[in-house]
């Protein structure tokens, strides 16, 4: 991770304005030099920060009146969108949304690869699986989510989509923090190890709907597990 630029935090900090509320959708963000003064930095370092929310939607402009405030749900920034789901007490609200988008993503990533995998592909499901089993056994969380992971993402190269794979790599660190949070749990690991294994099997028949509805079943009890060991942390 490279230096942190004062561009950077100028961004989280106006970020940080918005989604505690001292900056409110369609609100008119104050003129440059004010929020130089405020932030103690250059006008060319506010220009740039907010040339940067703009990019993510956060922050829109309506000619000759000024920069105004996106509300959240026009945002594309995927971090800016991360702390506005995480915001208060929102923790559920980000875990279930993980699940929903890697049901969206990897149910058509495990019918693809039903018609397209390769042995390598399937050396690598078998792998993750073999490894998941060996951290469960040593109650290796860190490395049971690795091969968590590592199980997924050779159904997506099997996909032979590379789009696939990068829409969900970035997703990368927050996916990983999720799983974590729910496979620490010992019988989620153990239903996690039996739903790859049908996922695997489901695939090797060459059936594309069988492997969709496999890995459909698998985000189900993912799911189910979230809802009923997790959950109620919150």
């Amino acid at each position: 991770m490279g230096r942190r630029t004062l561009v950077d935090h100028l961004v989280d900090g106006l970020l940080d304005d918005i989604l505690a509320g001292k900056l409110k959708p369609h609100d008119a963000l104050p003129p440059e030099a004010d929020i130089a003064k405020a932030y103690d930095v250059s006008r060319l370092t506010v220009r740039e920060a907010l040339k940067a929310l703009r990019a993510q939607h956060i922050l829109y402009v309506k000619a000759g009146r000024g920069t105004f405030v996106n509300p959240a749900d026009n945002w594309t920034g995927l971090d800016a969108i991360f702390k506005a789901a995480s915001h208060g007490n929102a923790a559920d609200q980000v875990s279930i949304g993980l699940i929903e988008v890697r049901r969206m993503v990897e149910t058509g990533a495990a019918a693809l690869a039903a018609k397209r995998h390769a042995p390598e592909h399937v050396e690598e499901m078998r792998q993750a699986i073999s490894d998941m089993k060996r951290f469960h056994e040593s109650a290796d969380l860190d490395g049971f989510v690795t091969a968590d992971i590592a199980f997924h993402d050779a159904v997506l190269k099997a996909s032979g989509n590379p789009f696939v794979r990068a829409l969900l790599a970035q997703l990368g660190q927050y996916l990983y923090v999720a799983r974590r949070e729910t496979s620490a749990v010992e019988e989620i690991q153990r239903h996690a190890i039996a739903f790859h294994q049908r996922v695997l099997d489901s695939i090797l028949t060459g059936d594309g709907e069988l492997a969709r509805r496999a890995m459909d079943e698998h985000m189900d009890q993912t799911f189910e597990d979230y809802e009923r060991y997790v959950h109620g942390k919150h």
